[in-house]
């Protein structure tokens, strides 16, 4: 049977085809070249086991071909859904599908003879289907905690099923996966660590961590692209204290000083104990310059803050995550 949504209503050639068939002369349907065809009866289609299918189908003389009309099916009781490889008829009450089409080359045809009803749609749903998709309800617990919950009925509605992994889980795969290494850069604008550290600040967050803080302050070192994240309650008076443990840590575990600093020349940065401290540590020894940059420039950026896509692209980029010419690959 062929899917037409220029046919007004269901026709066939063939008397056969009919459960139960009423001749009678019910004058004639008209072709889309002007033709006429007579309508000869109307009846039901129905299946090898005289089960009906399609209501209230024209049997017109001459007909080659078996048509079902789109419009009258949607007249019915009847959902169309139509994708690149099938149609699917489903029931607009009970939402269970009916019938399955399939598209042959650029024509959708239905085999009713060997077609889907109600009573045997059980079938699409297996047995492992129900297993995967309560492993991805329960938030991708591990089987075995699933065979302990459905074994001691511990959670209401849970099937009893034998929980085993029979595949690997992509998101499980994805979620467990340890975080790839950093390329190295085509082009190292400094000789050794803390040469230069890339510095910014993201918050107020909407959601508290754990030990009660709203701010994060993330520092990149250049030379080996390493990222360090300290949290921090308030954005300017705790920035700063961040800041001090931090350098403290790094150069005493490196043995070196922080030479530069690069930041958005945000507020955070221009707390007077901050830009003083560093003034007399470190610029009156003249071993250490404090230099801000605008927004656009600050590489600590893709960590703290939304960014168009061709900034986006260019920090990773300069960061050695990604090559120009994989850029413009994807």
């Amino acid at each position: 049977w062929y899917l037409d949504s220029g046919c007004s209503r269901h026709m066939t050639g063939d008397p056969s085809k009919f459960a139960s068939l009423k001749l009678k002369n019910e004058g004639f349907i008209t072709y889309d070249d002007n033709n006429k065809g007579k309508i000869l009866g109307h009846g039901n289609i129905g299946n090898s086991s005289s089960t009906t299918l399609i209501e209230n189908v024209f049997l017109v003389e001459g007909l080659k071909h078996n048509l079902l009309s789109i419009s009258q099916l949607s007249d019915k009781v009847f959902k169309i859904e139509f994708d690149n490889t099938c149609c699917l008829i489903c029931d607009k009450l009970t939402k269970k599908i009916r019938f399955i089409g399939k598209r042959i080359d650029n024509i959708y045809m239905l085999d009713l003879e060997n077609s889907i009803t109600i009573s045997n749609t059980k079938c699409l749903i297996t047995k492992e289907d129900n297993i995967w998709l309560w492993h991805r309800r329960a938030a991708h617990i591990h089987m075995d905690h699933l065979n302990k919950l459905s074994r001691k009925e511990l959670v209401i509605g849970l099937p009893k099923l034998k929980f085993s992994k029979d595949k690997l889980c992509d998101a499980c795969r994805k979620g467990k996966q340890v975080k790839a290494r950093f390329k190295s850069k085509n082009l190292i604008s400094t000789s050794r660590p803390l040469q230069l550290i890339h510095m910014d600040l993201f918050g107020l967050s909407r959601t508290m961590s754990l030990g009660g803080n709203y701010y994060g302050l993330v520092m990149v070192g250049d030379y080996s692209i390493f990222t360090w994240v300290m949290f921090c309650r308030q954005p300017i008076s705790e920035a700063f204290n961040a800041f001090k443990k931090f350098a403290k840590f790094v150069q005493n575990e490196k043995n070196t000083n922080i030479t530069l600093i690069r930041s958005d020349h945000g507020g955070e940065f221009q707390n007077v104990l901050f830009m003083t401290t560093r003034r007399r540590d470190h610029v009156q020894k003249n071993d250490c310059v404090v230099e801000f940059f605008e927004t656009n420039k600050q590489l600590a950026n893709i960590f703290t803050k939304p960014l168009p896509k061709e900034r986006f692209n260019q920090l990773r980029i300069e960061l050695g995550i990604i090559n120009a010419s994989c850029l413009n690959l994807l």
